[in-house]
């Protein structure tokens, strides 16, 4: 079980040609290959989680399954959250349970996550997304180890977005002129 805060941002990728040099001049190696992510969010029907400005997720990537729940935190240029996180044994059984307790999926997202960390530097991680909207690099660690490595990947605090991924949907959605539904890739859609 992982308990603490997280600290992160997401860089979106739609100009960038040069990633992968850029990652290994900054001494960063893939930690976890390519995988698959199926990400539900749960709520109670009257959104107490939404309103509490907190979420309830369930992730399978590859094998495993996490189960975890963050709270917003106050941040200026990072995404700040208190997560508390744990390893559930069966998918299928954690979302029988979170429905016998009154919770239901109000949000499912999909992505692509290749992971990456410097072993010599080993405060944080560097993540590539690629989503149904587009691919997003999220740099998560301390917030300077955030900032000097943006910096070593050419990246800004300018570049910086602190919206989650349903945040992003929705304005992409808005965009498009579309209604949101659920963040998937079209082979997934229900």
């Amino acid at each position: 079980m992982a308990s603490g805060i997280e600290t992160e941002v997401k860089i979106s990728l739609a100009r960038v040609k040069d990633l992968a040099d850029r990652v290994h001049a900054a001494g960063l190696r893939v930690s976890l290959p390519r995988v698959f992510e199926a990400n539900t969010l749960y709520d109670t029907p009257d959104q107490a989680l939404r309103r509490a400005a907190s979420i309830l997720r369930v992730r399978e990537a590859g094998d495993r399954v996490l189960l975890t729940w963050k709270a917003r935190r106050d941040s200026r240029n990072h995404k700040s959250r208190e997560e508390l996180e744990t390893a559930v044994e069966s998918g299928a059984a954690l979302h029988q349970i979170l429905a016998q307790l009154g919770y239901s999926p109000v949000f499912r997202y999909e992505k692509y996550r290749t992971e990456f960390k410097n072993e010599a530097d080993p405060c944080g991680l560097v993540m590539l997304d690629e989503t149904p909207i587009g691919d997003f690099l999220e740099i998560e660690g301390p917030a300077e180890w955030i900032d000097a490595t943006a910096q070593r990947l050419g990246f800004t605090p300018e570049d910086y977005i602190v919206d989650s991924y349903g945040a992003l949907y929705v304005a992409d959605c808005r965009r498009r002129g579309v209604e949101p539904d659920n963040m998937v890739f079209p082979s997934h859609s229900m």
